[in-house]
This record gives structure tokens, sequence and C-alpha cells, in this order.
């Protein structure tokens, strides 16, 4: 068992350059557990974090600065370490650790030692207190800025009442000091560097050290910080060698692209066109090898000189003075070591996920990132397979290639055939455009569209290669794709395949846990996306409206609804019914490809394409991934590629077979389905539902139909290979089935009963029923649980209200109305999370909700109210009624409620017949059917008079008094025109003639009309409030909402370089809802009303931020730094809605905005240090504290030159 633990003192982790150089160094450590201090981030962010840690198995707890001092980080790999417990102290952060390896149990605590006795006594208390709440073997580590012993100072001459008391405690505490490897100090500073110490240490127990053998403490170089990172070393998790991977990064190297290009054009092999590729792959591959170490590989090895001169200079620097060009020396070597690890970001964006560096950088993003730092990773230290555990690596990953061996094998069974099943065709036109040769365009098109970054194949490269030299390896591939085309060309040679296993659930321990998904070559991939392009637009040709999975059009959300429906007609009429919610098993993995070969052949697809299938599916050849490293090669027989382009498609058009025997087995009446009735004796057999491999059946509820639809199932199972899961399978009554326990076994699966779910929505609950929303509350109730110990800043909790707790219920809000009372529920846990934090009790709420969920621009936060954003999700229903065409849920809603107007809005629900799902979306219909205007094609479709379609209101109310008098007041616009006269006319027929004075009104109807004219296609509608014409939920929720607009200073507190929980106290303060003491004595609070500061005057928000004396202090130095005078106004929101940068340069103007805020928030950070601590006004350290806050905002938020303290004043003074 093997254990490697770095601890650094960085000296800040503002700067996001630095944080580069200290995660490139930290990288190379290779470390389980990492402790920096001195932090001086006062509250941390995972995007912080992800910018100095590495890798995606990263954990981590703070300690957060005071102010601009202190500040604690712990991070470690998951895979390693799992945390237990933590605990904080005001000098330590202590986390107690289960080795995953073999279970043992530990506590690591980091320390950063304050520097005064009196807090150092507390430091002391801090140990002793931990270690009397745990006693595990214990490790300690960090900055105590305390020695131990005289050797450790260059210049101590005696032993100190401080080092003594040191020496005490950790004799008290039974701590072994280890000897320090690499050299004798940690640190050095003073006066022009002389001075040197051993401040930082590792210090452990004995228990802890008879876990490992031949622990060190080694002190590493320094790149950057005064104090020099520590190792306590003992190791890292064994792992096998790791596939070549292309980086992404050496497409930065200049003149890259002409060495890959002459070596491409240097290699010469005869064969195949993917035969010559593969070749020319392995040859760039090995080249890139040998380059990346000889002459890329110079990074390394520059990076690591630069280093050693930094190393060398602060050795010659602990004995003398450094001269002048020693010191310019030192600093180039610093500056080039920079350069190298600048240069080395571009690979660990790759390997790290690029997004996590750029909102690292930002500080955005942790907030939501955090609400799943508990997921488990998908490492595999052991796995149970078909029952039984296999824990160790070589058992685990011959146990992972023996299971997916017979997973993806074919079972020499009898295959049904399929030979009589009649499908529905593509046209011969069709079938022939999608063997038409392959163009550059299209391949090249193709290309472009793939995501570079995804994680490649076996063969290592990245789709960003062949998109980057895509100009000299073209030819190759058209030739590939021709060679493909002319003689369906075997692609064995580029179809090799990784499969990664992804968990499916926090805790995955089985096998069956995981989801395999493939990771494609990339030029296989090209070929399956033009492939998958071509197939995708003929797809919804040959298959049913019942499957709504990959067919352009259709949506999740459309199942649900028809479902539901489907149960409300079958309530309504007192019906009996039952549902049959069937599940696939590993339906991917296991359908036949003989049979999907006869499924295209049957659907009209040509020879020439079923053989590009047959290609594409039997040529692949697996290895997968376990913990990262290779396992196993083998061919498949059977089995779709969750991964490929291709798969999704080839899928659905499979259970299309099952599709068309359900609908002949209701043709043959051996299964009835339900009639949706409507008027006028219309009706509508709904049989089954299909989304992907979820299958829901409806069927009466006898013993026979149940026999019929296991036979059938039986038989669909022996022609595809597709098999009925019986234990996830169920069946539901509707109605009173008494005879359901009989109807189950004859299915052979489990009894379910009303409410269900489908597609994880609600199935026949009662619409309006509170107990359907259940589920989301868990949900909600369960993501905070993982934030109830986490310190989250008010402006964290707005992030993570939009982020995650706003968007838990938005899909079920897309089909169901949420009840008052839920929503005021999920307002209410969103409003004591706002004020309270994760401790959801006692929390003042400051201001009042309506304003909350205002725009940011009307003094709100931007958040929506749920009953608002659930009447814009459902009326989005109503305008696809109007947009689609022949979709299976309108034709269901049309036979069952009507429509009107030619087919573009459905009739008024009204009586007990409405009482489904439906009749609460159509509660929203009247305000979207207001809000949309028609496009006129022929104009057969479009009301002349009384639609709106030639201005923003029909003219029947633009010219009531003609309409009145129009003798055609229901004429379409087709039938308004007359196209025999000329070029076409309007031929306006009214009742009578004119008067002389309605003369004008007719003139003016026909200058409206002038430049309207019917046209060729179909009509349409248009959304009047969005862009571009179509309906998003984002305009329809703004204009539900009706704001009320009010003169705000949003723009003066929403600054972007300003920490969040900044801007969010000076939003409270420019309401004037900060609990200042006349705040409190309104809410009852007894005490008496004195300024903190002042002492003089009554404190109110105005007073403090503002007019205070002491307040007063910092806003002089303000002004007075750019020699103006200004008396303040009354209130902080006259203040921020006046305050304008205009006698500032242009390059100050962006810090300009952040000094008022800077000046609430230091000002109000000492009144409740005042308030809360006691002490002393100390008007000096206020006014530092101001300007270093000021400072570090600038240099972190700001992309300017570094400055010291006094050139930051003196730029923000210089105009």
């Amino acid at each position: 068992m093997k254990l490697k633990i770095m601890s650094w003192n960085v000296r800040g982790a503002n700067d996001s350059s630095k944080r580069k150089i200290i995660k490139n160094y930290i990288r190379s450590q290779r470390v389980d557990l990492m402790c920096i201090q001195e932090t001086k981030i006062q509250e941390m962010s995972e995007g912080i974090v992800r910018s100095l840690g590495t890798g995606r198995f990263l954990d981590w707890r703070v300690l957060n600065a005071e102010g601009a001092a202190g500040g604690i980080l712990i991070w470690w790999d998951k895979r390693v370490l799992d945390i237990l417990d933590w605990e904080e102290g005001l000098f330590t952060l202590s986390c107690r650790f289960k080795i995953i390896e073999n279970g043992a149990i530990w506590v690591f605590t980091g320390v950063y030692g304050p520097f005064t006795k009196a807090e150092r006594e507390g430091m002391w208390e801090e140990l002793g207190a931990i270690r009397g709440r745990w006693d595990d073997p214990w490790c300690l580590g960090g900055d105590f800025n305390v020695i131990l012993f005289q050797q450790e100072r260059s210049s101590q001459s005696r032993i100190s009442s401080a080092m003594r008391r040191f020496a005490e405690t950790v004799d008290e505490l039974e701590l072994v000091d280890l000897p320090l490897q690499g050299g004798e100090f940690t640190w050095n500073g003073g006066f022009n560097n002389q001075a040197w110490a051993r401040l930082d240490r590792f210090l452990v127990s004995q228990s802890w050290l008879d876990q490992f053998n031949g622990v060190t403490q080694i002190r590493l170089s320094r790149p950057i910080s005064d104090h020099f990172p520590i190792v306590l070393e003992g190791g890292g998790i064994s792992r096998g060698p790791t596939p070549f991977r292309f980086e992404n990064m050496w497409l930065k190297v200049e003149g890259f692209k002409d060495m890959v290009r002459a070596w491409w054009q240097e290699i010469e092999v005869r064969g195949s066109a993917s035969f010559r590729l593969n070749v020319k792959m392995k040859e760039i591959k090995k080249n890139l090898r040998v380059w990346n170490k000889e002459v890329f590989g110079r990074l390394e090895t520059n990076k690591a000189a630069a280093l050693e001169q930094v190393d060398h200079w602060d050795r010659v620097e602990s004995e003398r003075n450094l001269t002048v060009e020693e010191a310019d020396l030192k600093k180039e070597a610093k500056d080039s070591f920079k350069k190298w690890v600048l240069l080395e970001e571009a690979h660990w964006r790759q390997h790290s996920r690029e997004i996590w560096l750029r909102e690292g950088d930002r500080n955005t993003g942790f907030f939501h990132r955090m609400a799943s730092a508990h997921r488990r990773n998908n490492t595999m230290g052991r796995i149970k397979v078909n029952g039984e555990w296999l824990i160790e690596e070589q058992e685990v990953r011959e146990g992972v290639v023996n299971s997916f061996q017979q997973v993806l094998s074919e079972d020499m069974v009898w295959q049904a055939d399929i030979g009589s099943i009649q499908v529905d065709c593509i046209s011969q036109q069709e079938a022939e455009s999608l063997e038409v040769p392959f163009s550059e365009g299209e391949i090249h098109s193709a290309l472009m569209e793939m995501n570079g970054d995804k994680a490649p194949g076996p063969d290592g490269f990245t789709v960003a290669f062949w998109q980057y030299v895509w100009e000299f390896t073209k030819e190759e591939i058209m030739e590939m794709f021709k060679e493909f085309y002319d003689h369906n060309a075997s692609v064995r040679s580029l179809n090799n395949t990784f499969l990664v296993l992804i968990p499916k659930k926090s805790g995955a321990e089985d096998l069956g846990d995981f989801r395999p998904i493939s990771l494609l070559g990339g030029l296989y991939k090209l070929l399956a996306k033009v492939l998958a392009n071509r197939l995708k637009k003929v797809i919804g040709k040959v298959v049913s409206g019942a499957q709504n999975a990959f067919v352009m059009g259709r949506q999740i959300l459309d199942a649900s609804l028809i479902a539901n429906e489907v149960i409300d007609s079958w309530q309504k009429r007192k019906e009996k019914g039952i549902i049959c919610k069937l599940d696939i098993e590993k339906a991917y993995d296991s359908i036949n490809w003989k049979f999907l070969m006869k499924v295209l052949q049957k659907m009209g697809f040509g020879t020439k394409w079923v053989g590009w299938m047959w290609n594409c599916v039997s040529s692949a050849k697996f290895s997968i991934l376990v913990n990262g490293v290779p396992a196993g090669f083998f061919p498949s027989t059977r089995g779709l590629r969750q991964g490929d382009p291709l798969s999704p498609y080839l899928f659905v058009m499979g259970m299309e077979i099952l599709d068309v025997l359900i609908r002949r087995a209701v043709e043959g009446g051996y299964l009835t389905g339900c009639n949706i009735r409507g008027g006028r004796r219309s009706s509508l057999n709904i049989s089954h539902l299909f989304f992907a491999d979820d299958t829901i059946v409806f069927c009466e509820a006898s013993k026979e139909q149940v026999s019929h639809l296991s036979w059938l199932l039986f038989w669909f199972e022996a022609a595809s290979g597709l098999r009925i899961n019986l234990a996830k399978s169920e069946i539901i009554p509707v109605g009173e089935v008494e005879e359901i326990l009989e109807l189950a076994a004859e299915l052979g699966c489990r009894v379910g009963s009303l409410p269900s779910h489908y597609l994880g929505l609600p199935l026949g609950a009662p619409n309006r029923a509170s107990s359907i929303w259940d589920g989301v509350e868990e949900r909600v109730r369960r993501r905070l649980a993982l934030w109830k110990r986490q310190y989250i800043s008010k402006g964290g909790r707005i992030t993570l209200i939009k982020s995650t707790l706003a968007s838990m219920p938005i899909y079920q809000m897309s089909i169901f109305r949420m009840p008052k009372a839920v929503a005021k529920r999920v307002e209410k846990t969103q409003r004591d999370f706002l004020w309270g934090g994760g401790h959801l009790g006692g929390k003042v709420h400051l201001v009042k909700w309506d304003v909350v969920c205002s725009e940011k621009l009307n003094g709100g936060l931007g958040l929506r109210r749920i009953a608002t954003l659930n009447r814009a999700l459902l009326g989005k229903w109503i305008w696809r009624f109007a947009c689609e065409k022949d979709n299976l849920w309108k034709q269901v809603i049309s036979t069952k409620y009507g429509q009107e107007d030619h087919g573009w809005r459905p009739k008024k629900v009204n009586g007990a017949a409405g009482v489904g799902v439906w009749k609460e979306i159509m509660k929203e219909s009247d305000w979207c059917w207001e809000n949309l205007a028609f496009i006129v094609g022929k104009g057969s479709k479009i009301k002349f008079w009384k639609d709106r379609w030639c201005t923003d209101t029909p003219l029947s109310q633009c010219f009531n008094h003609l309409f009145v008098l129009a003798a055609h007041r229901d004429a379409t616009i087709e039938e308004m025109w007359d196209q025999d006269s000329g070029h076409g006319e309007w031929n306006l027929v009214f009742e009578r003639d004119f008067n002389d004075w309605e003369l004008d009104m007719v003139g003016d109807l026909l200058n409206t009309l002038r430049g309207h004219r019917p046209a060729l296609g179909d009509d349409s509608v248009n959304w009047r409030q969005g862009r571009n014409g179509f309906f998003r939920v984002k305009d329809a929720y703004r204009l539900l909402d009706k704001p009320n607009v009010t003169v705000f200073p949003a723009k003066k507190i929403w600054v972007d370089r300003v920490p969040t929980k900044v801007c969010f106290f000076a939003w409270e303060a420019t309401w004037e809802k900060v609990l200042t003491l006349d705040r409190l004595q309104i809410r009852g609070v007894q005490l008496p009303n004195c300024c903190f500061l002042c002492g003089c005057e009554e404190e109110n928000v105005n007073h403090i931020l503002l007019h205070c004396i002491v307040t007063r202090v910092l806003w002089d130095i303000i002004f007075g730094l750019i020699d103006i005078k200004w008396v303040l106004p009354e209130t902080v929101k006259e203040t921020l809605i006046s305050w304008r940068g205009s006698f500032v340069g242009k390059k100050r103007k962006k810090i300009w905005k952040a000094i008022p805020l800077c000046i609430f928030w230091t000002v109000w950070k000492e009144r409740n240090r005042l308030a809360f601590r006691g002490g002393e006004l100390n008007i000096q350290r206020l006014k530092n504290s101001f300007v270093c806050n000021l400072w570090n905002w600038a240099k972190v938020y700001l992309d300017e030159e570094s400055f010291s303290l006094i050139g930051f004043l003196e730029w923000i003074a210089s105009t």
C-alpha cells in the first residue's frame, strides 16, 4: 500500500497564471493528497480548485481565508481516498479518510499557523481537540509558522518560548517529527531574502507510520512562493500502460502541420485506402511518440532546467546576496519556467476538460458542480460479475472481458423469419439518394460537425486531428470513401473499438450497473457520421408515429401525453384495460445483425446501402478499458455500439418490426389497444408507444390478449434477439381488473398499479394531485442534503437555485400543471435556501420573493416564479399544435377533443371529457394564440378578416366597420384573391355600395393590403414575441411575467469583475434590507441603536455605508486620488445610480465600477467584526483592508499588468 501527500504554502492562489504554474507543478508530482496553505481566497470555488488540482476524480475541502490572509485547501484523488468526515478550525482543516485499497482509516490535518502567541496557543488547543475527537492514525502537514529546533532557522540564537511550546505539543500528542531530505529550510524571506527557516513540515503518529514502509519527507524545488513544497511519500495506485492518445495541444505548436504533412507524404504503402490510412496512422503514431519524447519532450526538460536554475539561485541566495546580474538571471529562470508551464496547459485542457480550466479562472460553475461532488467515479477496484465478487486486478479484467464477449456473441438458436411482415418503405428515389457517391463537401461538413475534443478510439487520434490535417489527407480519405462506395471495402482495420464502462447509478458495484459506451476510431466515426446524416433524412418515412425517439420533430414528452390521454379515455368511459410496461434486456448489445439487414431490405433500402450497414456493424472488434487500460481484443456477432452515430437509427428501425406485429395483432382482433373517440364518430386506436427500448402496450384486460402479447413478444425475440426483461417489466390494471394476478402470471411479470411512471413522468395520476410531485420534491431535498454542510455564500446560492433547484421540476412542468400548494413549497425551499443556505430554518427573508423573481434590470435576482414558468412551458404545446402536422400526439388530441380554425388550434375542452392532462394545457391557449401570427402561403387555411396575418391585429378589428359590411366574413385569403385578373388582385365583396365618407376606410384597407398576396407553399404560423418567429419559453415567460419597470442600478451592482457575494450584499443594501440595528429593531429585537463604527449616530444602511465619518475616510481616499469633490447622495441606491466613470480613463472604468462595492463590503465586514467579536476600531487597518481588497480584485479579475500596491494606486489615479 502506497500513498503520496504534498504540502505547500503558495502565498496566494488568486492569480490565474500563478494557478497554472501551481497546477502544472503539482501534476508532475502525481500526489494522492494535496494541502495548500495561504490561499488568500475568501470563498473557494470548485472552478478554482479544478484550476489547481488535476484529474476528474478530485474531491476537496476548504478553510476559507479571512480577508486576504490565510486559507487552507485540501484535495485528493477519490480513487485512492474516500472521505468519512471533516472538521474546520480557525487554523486547521482536518479530514478523516478511508483508503480505498485496504479500508484503512486515518486522519489528515492541514495546518496554517498564526503569528501571535495568543493565537498560536489556540492552534495547539485545536490540535488537542482533534486528537480527542478521533483516535485514528494521524498525519499533520502544513506551514506551522514556528520552528521546532534552533538549526531550523538561519539566524536562531536561542530556544524561544514558542519553540518550547511547539515541542511540548508534539510530545503531548505523541507525534513523530520526520527528517527532511532535499534541504534544511522550507522558507526564505526577510531583508534581501537572507532569512531561512523550516516552517513547513509533516508530523505523524506512530500508528500512522505503522501502516506504511519507508516513509520519507522531501523538500522539492520551488517554482513560485517563498515557501518550498514538501512531500510525504509512500506512493500511489499501480496502473498498466495506457494507450497512445493524440494530444490536441500539439496542434498549437508552430510548424506542426508542416511536419505531419511531410511525414504523411513520406510514407509509402500499397493496398486499399483504409489499409494505407491505417498503416500511415501507425507510422505517424510512432513518429509522434519519438517527436514528443525527443523534441516536444524538451518542454519537460526545459521546464525542469528552468526550475533547477530557480533552485540554484535560491541556494546561492541562501548563502549571500545576489548581484544585480544574478537577480536578473533568477527572474529569467522563473519566467522561463512559467513559459513552459503555459505551453503545456493546452495538453491538460484536453485531459481535464477545458470547461474546468475556463470556469476555474472565471470563478463560475462551482456551485452547480458541487451538487454532484459525491458521485462515484468509474474506477473498478472490485466488481461483481454474475453474482461473484472479483477483487484482484487481473481477475477483474478477465471477468469483465469474458462477460462482454458472451453478451456480444450471438446465441445459436432458431431465428424467426420476418419475410411476411409488411413495413413502410422509402421510395425508390429516396433509396437512390442514399446511395449517391460521397462528395467532398458532404464529408468535410460531417467532419466539422463532430466534436474534436471527444475521447479517441484505439487508434488514438482525435477528431480534431483529422479536422486539422484534412487539407493533405483528404485525397486518401476521399479514396477510402470511394472504395467503400464502389466495392463495399471492409473498414475492419479502422473499426476497432474501446468499450468504456460508465456507472448508471451512484454506488455501482455489479457489472450490470455499468453502461458500455463505445470509443470509435476517428475515420470510422466520420464514415458513420456521413451515413447517419443521410439516414436521418428518411427515417421518419419508415418509423411509425408510435416511436418518438431519434426522429426529427418528435419529443419524449409526446409519448407521455399520449399515454396519459389513453388512460383518461379508458377511465372516463369506465372501461377496463391493462398497460404492459416492458423493459428490453441489454437492448443495444443483443440485437441480431441479420434481423436488422432483413428489416432494411423490407423497408426499401438498396442492396448497396444494406451492404454498407452490414460492413459497419460486423467489422468491429472490441477492447474494454478497465481502469484506463485496454483488456481483451475480440470480435462481436451481434449488438450495436452506443457511441456509433448509426446505432440509434438502426435500433429504432429494428423496433419497427415489433410495432408492425402489434398493429397486425390489433387489426386481427388479437389485441384491441384503446380507441380514442371524439365527436362525429371519429376514433383513433392507440395500442403501443416506443421510446427507443422503453416500450408500453395497451390492451384489453383478458387472458387471451395477454397470451397473444406473450407469444408476439416471444416471436419478436426469436426474430430480433431482443429479450424482454420480465423482472423489470410490469402489468398495470386500469379500472377494476379482478383477474390481474392471473394476467401477470400469463405474461410472467409483476403487477403494478396507477399512478405509475413512464419515461420519468407520472402515468395515470390525477392531474392536479400533489402526490405526483413528491418525486420532484424528494430530488430537491436530496440535492439540498449535499449542500447542508457546505458554506455557500448568498451569491453562490443564486447560482445553485438557477442551475439546479429551479431546473429540477422543468421536465415534469413541461406537461403537467404544478398545484399551487406544491409550487408554494418548492418556492419556499428556494427562498429558505437563498436566505439560510443548507440550514433551512430560522433565517430572515429580507426581500420579497416577487422582487427576487424580477429581472435584474428591474431590481430582482433573475429567478423565475414557478407558476409563471409552468404556464410558459405548457403554452408551448399550443404553438406545437399549430406548427406540427401529422404527429401522433396531435392526432390523438384532434380526435379526442376536435380542432377548429382550419386545424390551427384544438377546440376548447368542456365537461367531464376533459379532465386529463390536455385540459390543463388548454388553459394556456388564449394568451398563446393571441401572440401567434400567420405567414401566408396559399392562404387556404387563413381567414382574411378574422386571423392575424398582415397587421398586429385581425383586419376585422382594424376595420370593424368594413368587416360588418363584408359579404364573406369567414372567407380565406385564397378565396379573397382573384388570380384570374392579370397578376392577381384582392376581390373585396361587400353587401352594399359605399357612402362617400366610407371610401377613405376602403383606401386605408387597400393600402394595408399593398404588398401582401398569396404565394406558393403551405400557410404557417409565426411567434410574434420571439426571435426568428419561433416560440421560446424564455420569451413566453417574459410575456406572462409583466414586470413592474423601475429605475434600479443593476449594472452598477452585478459587476462581473466582483465576487457574487459582494454584489449580492450591494443588492441588499440598495433595497435597504441589510440587517442593521434599525432593521433589527423593526423586527422586534431589543437593542440600543448606536453605530458600531463612529458611535455617534444611529445605525442604518445609508449611514454606515455612505455617511458615517469612518466610512467617509474610504470615500475620501478615492476622491482624493482623482482630485474630485463629491457630496454623496442620501441613499445607496441614488449613489449607485449616479456612480459613473466619466472622470476616469477608459481602462480604469472596469475597476471604477467595483469601488463602491468594495467600500460597502469592507465597511460591512469591519462592522460585523466589531459587532460580533468586539475590539477597537483601527482606521489604518480599515484603509489597508479596503485598498488591499480592491487591489486583489484588480489582480484576479482584470487583464492588466501586474502592479505593486503603490503602482496600483497610481494606476487608478491616472487618466
